[in-house]
């Protein structure tokens, strides 16, 4: 179990619960219902003894308690079996992990746009690759001379799939870290104890992954301390990184790759036609 102390300023408001709002308001509620009974009462005992004050007889109304507000009270009072002083910190993992997923759905978007765009180099690979003699050289050499304007592939198209790329891989890694200590008891556990011992909330800390340091951190808003799950074996059972082979392979088994171009051929993609049953 590896605890760093690293610099860390992270400003923050204090939050509550919609249970502890609940119970906050509900009881307050009532709190100044009995304050105006007791001042109520108060200046009876007063006046009704000396002779010198009247009311029109419905004062004492506004010191009356609802039905509405002791339902209020009450349902508030069972609600806080469920409340959490520190936050959910698991619930605080899995949004973060919902919110970087669709990060990664919006580059896939980007990604799928741009391959598209350029996906006759898909078409030039493979007439090149299935030329065999000079005559089906030369058929290559007249298709390309024809269409070279269309074939051309442009740097911001590049620029547009390089970029793509980088943040499908970062938003995945980063979801990934997140649901993998979300799903793990004692990291759940070891992060819900530092967030006590700052006497903080989950929802206060500042949570991310570091690919550099292969930890998710998380720092607080009361101290300049950050406590970190490590991914690479050293916490928890938490190993998940795997070589670039796994990945690939990974990857050939998906629907996105074995309905790509690449894999189905640019005239079975493109066309339907020439697609091997």
């Amino acid at each position: 179990m590896k605890k760093m102390i690293i610099p860390l300023l992270v400003l923050s408001s204090v939050a509550h619960s919609d249970e502890y709002d609940a119970l906050l308001e509900s009881s307050q509620a009532i709190v100044d219902q009995i304050t105006q009974g007791i001042l109520l009462v108060g200046a009876a005992t007063e006046y009704s003894h000396h002779g010198d004050a009247l009311t029109e007889g419905n004062l004492s109304s506004t010191a009356h308690i609802t039905s509405e507000q002791l339902q209020a009270y009450n349902n508030a009072l069972y609600g806080m079996e469920t409340y959490l002083p520190y936050g959910d910190l698991q619930e605080v993992l899995e949004v973060k992990a919902m919110d970087e997923l669709e990060l990664m759905d919006d580059a896939i978007d980007t990604f799928t746009e741009v391959v598209v765009d350029m996906i006759q180099v898909v078409e030039v690979a493979e007439k090149s690759a299935e030329a065999s003699s000079p005559q089906e050289e030369a058929e290559v050499q007249e298709f390309v001379t024809a269409n070279v304007e269309v074939l051309t592939i442009e740097q911001e198209e590049v620029d547009t799939y390089n970029q793509a790329v980088d943040d499908i891989e970062t938003h995945a890694n980063n979801a990934s870290a997140f649901l993998a200590v979300a799903g793990n008891e004692e990291a759940v556990e070891f992060l819900e104890q530092s967030i006590e011992n700052a006497n903080t909330t989950a929802e206060q800390t500042n949570i991310f992954y570091n690919a550099n340091q292969q930890w998710v951190s998380m720092g607080y808003n009361t101290t300049r301390n950050m406590t970190a799950v490590y991914l690479n074996g050293d916490n928890f059972g938490l190993d998940l990184y795997v070589t670039e082979a796994d990945i690939l392979a990974a990857g050939s088994e998906t629907e996105f790759f074995q309905t790509s171009p690449v894999a189905l051929g640019y005239e079975c993609f493109m066309n339907q036609t020439d697609c091997e049953i």
